[in-house]
């Protein structure tokens, strides 16, 4: 049983990867998806997540077999 995490963009520089595959233990949200995945690292201000590439919140449930990924703030002019 297994979570995937992407890392896009700046995101995936900040945390030195660009993703990871977790074990469902301990896992509810994809906020701790984030904290597991970065080692504890700070989430990023008006940082987007996508669940199954539907955007979510952080406090939005995962469970096995969920794709998970984070994405820096979007710009645009």
């Amino acid at each position: 049983m297994s979570i995937t995490v992407k890392f896009f963009a700046s995101l995936r520089e900040t945390i030195g990867k660009a993703g990871a595959s977790l074990g469902t233990d301990n896992i509810s949200t994809a906020a701790d998806v984030w904290q597991i995945a970065t080692d504890n690292h700070e989430p990023i201000d008006n940082m987007l997540v996508a669940i199954n590439m539907e955007y979510a919140n952080l406090d939005e449930s995962v469970k096995d077999g969920d794709e998970v990924a984070f994405f820096p703030p979007v710009t645009g002019g």
